[in-house]
């Protein structure tokens, strides 16, 4: 991967869960953070492969909490899975979590011709993986919302879709297609919606695969957080060009090391 540390950063993608909060708890510091970056010009994109709530019920959930921020700002991979279901004509056996069931009714289809799998919690039983399985091997393809591993809330770290995704991978022989973060036409959208070149925005986030690997792979810059799901561990997978703060308060001094951002 390129090296573009040197680089001035203009636009800053904020990963939600484990970056400015865990669970319902405010990440100290996120908020005055994120006040910050807007006071300085930075370009601001809320991005998320969460898929237990609506798009809308997370951007409510977010002012609930302190952070200012308008809808068009965030980034789902949900809001992204039903772009790509609509211009590909695609009718969904959808195992969703029953808070974004309803953004896909409309979509669905007594003769399904593709597997929507997200984070529905109870949603992935036998029963409903076997029948993607079935479905799979009729030849039609699987599109996951996203392909993390685990995720971090009050509870502590929770199994996430991606171990689903991936025994459908391996039982079908089929290779998913994913929606969300790292797939680099997602963060492709988020950057064409900055108006900055991909090697002038950071992503911050506490995943080092999705978050850190993916955005570098897709030219970004990438700063890994010491909250969420980070684990000591993670400093293994961690590129040598990412960086690396304790957690998201410690932002604005990383980002005054550099360049401002031309108005």
């Amino acid at each position: 991967m390129p090296d573009f540390s040197a680089l001035p950063i203009k636009a800053v993608l904020l990963d939600l869960s484990g970056v400015l909060h865990e669970g319902e708890r405010v990440i100290a510091g996120a908020v005055e953070t994120l006040r910050w970056l807007h006071s300085q010009g930075y370009v601001v994109r809320f991005v998320t492969n969460t898929a237990t709530k609506s798009h809308h019920q997370i951007y409510e959930m977010l002012r609930a909490m302190g952070f200012e921020l308008s809808e068009t700002e965030l980034f789902t991979a949900p809001q992204a899975a039903r772009h790509y279901l609509l211009a590909n004509n695609l009718k969904p056996f959808c195992i969703l979590h029953p808070n974004l069931l309803p953004e896909f009714t409309d979509l669905q289809s007594d003769s399904p011709n593709c597997v929507l799998l997200g984070d529905a919690q109870e949603g992935l039983n036998y029963a409903n993986l076997n029948r993607a399985f079935q479905l799979l091997e009729q030849g039609f393809p699987l599109i996951g919302i996203g392909k993390n591993r685990y995720f971090r809330d009050y509870a502590g770290l929770q199994l996430d879709a991606g171990a689903f995704i991936h025994a459908l991978e391996w039982a079908s022989g089929t290779q998913a297609m994913i929606m969300g973060k790292p797939d680099a036409r997602f963060f492709a959208d988020v950057v064409v919606s900055t108006g900055c070149q991909p090697n002038a925005c950071l992503m911050v986030g506490d995943d080092v695969i999705g978050d850190i690997q993916g955005a570098l792979q897709a030219g970004l810059q990438a700063c890994l957080v010491k909250t969420g799901k980070f684990k000591p561990a993670d400093l293994t997978d961690l590129p040598e060009q990412a960086k690396l703060i304790d957690s998201i308060a410690a932002l604005p001094r990383l980002l005054q090391s550099q360049s401002k951002p031309v108005s």
